[in-house]
């Protein structure tokens, strides 16, 4: 019945919009900007809380499940730009928002390869996706992309203050976890960007054979922490993937951009000072 209350007051929280354009390696968030106003409590949130402290202490979570790309994790560069100014020696000579349409419409077919669309390295689902952006299908292209994504020069933190949120967050006892819809290459970018360590645990999709918004894949997360859904939150970008998907799975779940725009935020809402 609680968590009914509190899916039930966050699910008229923020309208933000955001327009994903994919998952893993090309994947970019294309996002308007959030308007400066003022901000204000979900209804029956409070109240919600007050329980949860009743019922755990004075940290209401013991444990937080985050999304990678578009919420612990941002491309660098615009996709499109990285495409074109890449594929320029290859011949490619699409406009960068050529590029975009493409992607959208090929990112938007359904992958009847394979039940997933991330199965081991991705490689096949992304060369489709490539070719299909660009025109270009040359090997040795879609290779020197691949790897371009795999790089710490691809991708940067969306919160520059996350190191010290996680290591605030750990020292209380909360456990982190990464719940993401990727590939194999999610573990070797989290060690390149030198941010693995904040966490306990990492379900990739590509690993677990499930893909959000399948509850599987936060109930993996989950058994990995050894906690039950209920006392877990999951903090990501995508209504349908982050929020639907981890409350289904028994999660509670806010959506980043809207319902919370930091991780210090995320810390201070379950009950950690940072």
């Amino acid at each position: 019945m609680a968590v009914a209350r509190l899916r039930s007051a966050l699910a008229v929280a923020g309208r933000g919009e955001r327009r994903w354009l994919g998952t893993a390696a090309a994947e970019v968030v294309e996002s308007r900007a959030v308007p400066e106003i003022a901000r204000w409590e979900p209804m029956g949130a409070r109240e919600y809380y007050d329980y949860r402290r009743a019922i755990y202490g004075d940290i209401t979570h013991k444990a937080i499940l985050v999304d990678a790309a578009g919420t612990l994790l941002a491309p660098t560069e615009p996709m499109a730009q990285v495409y074109r100014t890449i594929g320029e020696k290859y011949g490619v000579n699409y406009s960068e928002d050529e590029i975009l349409m493409r992607y959208r419409r090929a990112y938007a077919q359904p992958w009847g390869r394979s039940r997933l669309r991330y199965v081991d390295d991705g490689r096949p689902f992304w060369q489709h996706i490539v070719s299909s952006s660009t025109g270009c299908s040359d090997l040795q292209y879609f290779e020197e992309l691949y790897h371009y994504y795999t790089t710490a020069k691809a991708w940067q933190l969306c919160d520059p203050d996350a190191k010290y949120v996680f290591e605030a967050l750990r020292k209380a006892g909360v456990k982190t976890a990464v719940v993401s819809n990727f590939d194999t290459r999610l573990r070797p970018l989290l060690q390149a960007l030198n941010c693995d360590h904040w966490f306990d645990a990492v379900a990739v999709s590509a690993e677990v054979a499930a893909e959000k918004p399948n509850p599987t894949i936060f109930l993996k997360a989950c058994e990995f922490l050894g906690v039950k859904p209920e006392e877990a939150v999951h903090i990501g970008d995508d209504r349908r993937n982050d929020l639907w998907g981890a409350r289904d799975a028994g999660c509670d779940a806010w959506l980043w951009g809207s319902d919370v725009y930091s991780f210090k935020e995320v810390a201070e809402m379950i009950g950690v000072d940072v």
